[in-house]
């Protein structure tokens, strides 16, 4: 992975407003790379501590809070979900209701040739 496709994903990612959520394989696929979920939790990972991000809003593709329940990650992404309005239920989101304007194209960055 590229220093500009991390970099696309983590630009997006500061897209997605509050209250809302995203998958890590849409967030990929918007940002140029397709079938690229795990290029996602990549540029999540190694983004700085200097450099914060709105992590908790980017789940599993059904919507599912992609850490084990008894990781300190899943309380914390549970809380800040809660917190912005997001109805999580048994770990999961409803992403037909709570999920980022999916299909606006105007968000979609150009494939990589």
């Amino acid at each position: 992975m590229s220093d500009q496709q991390l970099e696309a994903i983590r630009s997006l990612l500061r897209c997605v407003p509050s209250g809302r959520v995203t998958s890590y394989g849409r967030l990929a696929a918007r940002a140029g790379i397709p079938r690229g979920a795990r290029v996602a939790v990549a540029a999540l990972r190694q983004t700085p501590d200097d450099q914060p991000l709105p992590w908790h809003r980017v789940l599993r593709a059904d919507g599912r809070i992609a850490f084990a329940t008894d990781h300190p990650h899943y309380a914390e992404q549970l809380r800040r979900l809660r917190d912005e309005g997001v109805v999580v239920s048994g770990g999961r989101v409803d992403l037909s209701r709570f999920g980022w304007a999916e299909d606006s194209p105007e968000l979609l960055l150009p494939a990589d040739d």
